[in-house]
């Protein structure tokens, strides 16, 4: 976005799986996107989206507290993140998974675990779980089973590195709650991309374990409002969100794109594969203004 970046560094990736997870529409995702001062990504999520723009200033936000914690971690401590890892890499196997994934069974006990236990426990969860499916009971507690992967990938020490320069050379910061505290003090020359958990295609699809409180079609009618406030500040948005009719008639006053993404986290096998998704904004965005 100008001179003085920091270059981009390829070894960005996410580093867990995540529903939703954006790899699959990154470039489509991208080239959508304007000029603008400050990046906002209110449900970061894996954060694919933001690791491949990489802008100099942003605020990111999700409401699962153990990812938050994964990010802080990965930004202030990533030797100790990576050195209980390995150790989580050495030890796995089907009753070390159900050992690891029972701490947060006992509040005390779970507690007590250091910032980077926390986060190497979430990484290690999601990378042999089953379909890499991150979901919570009404308890908060982890719930899904072992994946029976041969031989998981665990460590990704390279992109761990590079996240950790990114997040301690560029401006991020790194917010845990409602997204709708992350718009505090936004201003007009931000850009807001929001990708939210999705709208389900039908009730045996519905999938709202990815935090004890859920994301329902009353979340996505407030989701709507907040974008009609910064439509109406003149701030440009980027929603991703699914094929629904409820989600085209709910932003039918913007412009909307039919995108397809293959989807490889899903609770359902049949919910897996190529999938129409939608890609709704409040701006115009012609060839000159992409990136």
């Amino acid at each position: 976005m100008g001179e003085g970046m920091r270059e981009k560094d390829a070894a960005m990736a996410p580093v867990v799986k995540w529903a939703g997870g954006k790899r699959q529409l990154l470039e489509t995702i991208l080239e959508r996107i304007p000029e603008y001062g400050t990046y906002y990504e209110p449900f970061v999520g894996g954060g694919a989206v933001l690791f491949g723009l990489q802008p100099e200033k942003a605020v990111i936000n999700d409401s699962n507290g153990e990812l938050i914690n994964l990010y802080r971690v990965i930004k202030e401590q990533p030797g100790e993140l990576l050195a209980c890892l390995k150790e989580h890499q050495e030890k796995n196997s089907r009753d070390y998974f159900y050992e690891i994934r029972a701490l947060d069974r006992d509040l005390e006990q779970f507690a007590s675990l250091s910032p980077a236990r926390r986060a190497a426990r979430m990484v290690y969860l999601n990378k042999t779980c089953y379909n890499g499916l991150f979901r919570v009971n009404r308890a908060g507690e982890f719930n899904t089973p072992w994946g029976r992967y041969k031989n998981p990938s665990i460590v990704n020490e390279e992109a761990i590195r590079a996240i950790s320069r990114y997040l301690n050379e560029a401006r991020v910061l790194i917010l845990c709650g409602d997204y709708r505290e992350s718009f505090k003090g936004i201003r007009k020359d931000a850009f807001v991309y929001l990708d939210p958990p999705y709208m389900p295609l039908s009730a045996s699809s519905s999938f709202t374990g990815y935090t004890a409180a859920g994301f329902g079609r009353q979340e996505q009618i407030e989701l709507k409002r907040q974008c009609d406030l910064l439509n109406r500040r003149g701030i440009r948005f980027l929603l991703s969100n699914s094929c629904s009719p409820f989600i085209e008639d709910l932003y039918k006053e913007y412009r909307i794109e039919r995108v397809s993404a293959r989807r490889a986290v899903n609770a359902r096998g049949d919910g897996r594969g190529a999938v129409q998704e939608l890609l709704i904004r409040n701006y115009d965005c012609p060839a000159s203004q992409r990136l």
